[in-house]
């Protein structure tokens, strides 16, 4: 039986999604963007200072281009790191265990790349084995390295998931991401304590509606 037209364009489209995240996940990094030299980026953080109506020579500030640059080292430091390297390594020693993997309540801090505020939340990551395992803290650890770069939440929560789908090869893996966003928070509606809720889905978590729902009721429990 031949697949009908509306079949067709499906499949194209889920085809056209999948190359999307997938870009997503590469982090979109430009080889042919040449990086600043710390003293460049040292004058750029005086530049905003006095933007900002201060004195960068001042006693207070002197000292603060050269502190923010070296902050910005950790703050982004996910972009020098690769998640890929981090879940190289798997074990297969689990005596048959085949159910749901959650990390959930991994904390973290980005930064919208937007405004270049903070985001501050939490991330809910699972998988279901296909005969290997992650050690729990890599998964923590994949989370860390994409939330330490310039994000939108809807990028990182593609990033995780699949990340975790293309070097593991799980049967399927879900992500759920609740953060506050500074830049809603601190200027603009200044919505303090909302929280934006984020999914993405692979594998059987996609397809079947009730390991879907399971995954969402584990991650949603409070003690």
């Amino acid at each position: 039986m031949m697949p009908s037209a509306f079949d067709v364009e499906c499949k194209r489209s889920e085809s056209m999604m999948d190359a999307i995240v997938r870009k997503i996940a590469e982090g979109f990094r430009d080889s042919r963007v040449s990086r600043p030299s710390r003293e460049e980026a040292q004058e750029a953080v005086s530049t905003l200072i006095r933007w900002a109506g201060d004195d960068p020579t001042r006693e207070g500030l002197i000292e603060t281009p050269a502190r923010v640059v070296k902050s910005y080292e950790e703050l982004f430091g996910g972009y020098r790191q690769d998640p890929a390297d981090i879940l190289g390594r798997t074990f297969g020693e689990v005596a048959g265990y085949d159910d749901i993997v959650l990390v959930r309540d991994i904390d973290f801090n980005s930064h919208c790349e937007h405004h270049m505020v903070p985001i501050i939340g939490k991330a809910h990551v699972a998988y279901l084995p296909a005969g290997r395992v992650l050690g729990l803290s890599k998964i923590a650890r994949v989370v860390d390295i994409f939330a330490r770069r310039l994000q939108t939440q809807e990028t990182m929560t593609a990033q995780i998931a699949t990340t975790i789908e293309d070097v593991l090869k799980p049967r399927g893996v879900a992500v759920m991401i609740e953060a506050e966003h500074m830049c809603m928070s601190m200027r603009g509606i200044k919505t303090k304590g909302s929280t934006t809720i984020t999914s993405s889905f692979f594998g059987v978590f996609a397809d079947d509606k009730d390991e879907r729902a399971r995954f969402l009721d584990m991650a949603r429990q409070r003690k």
